[in-house]
């Protein structure tokens, strides 16, 4: 099982000005998601086939309300 702590360091992008921002930490089977505001809460895991079609639909603006 993957967790935080076995890969990487949390980034954030480097755009962000302020302090309400999304962190990330991938790891070779998982990608794992934080809040920045936040750093000892909940952390969410995906798989990274997962997160990657999260950020297909994001690019394809698969969610933007219209």
């Amino acid at each position: 099982m993957n967790t935080p702590d076995e890969v990487h360091q949390w980034r954030k992008s480097k755009r962000s000005s302020s302090g309400n921002c999304v962190e990330v930490k991938t790891g070779p089977h998982a990608v794992f998601l934080r809040d920045s505001k936040n750093p000892e809460g909940a952390v969410l895991s995906f798989s990274r086939e997962t997160f990657q079609d999260f950020l297909r639909g994001v690019r394809g603006s698969e969610f933007d309300p219209s």
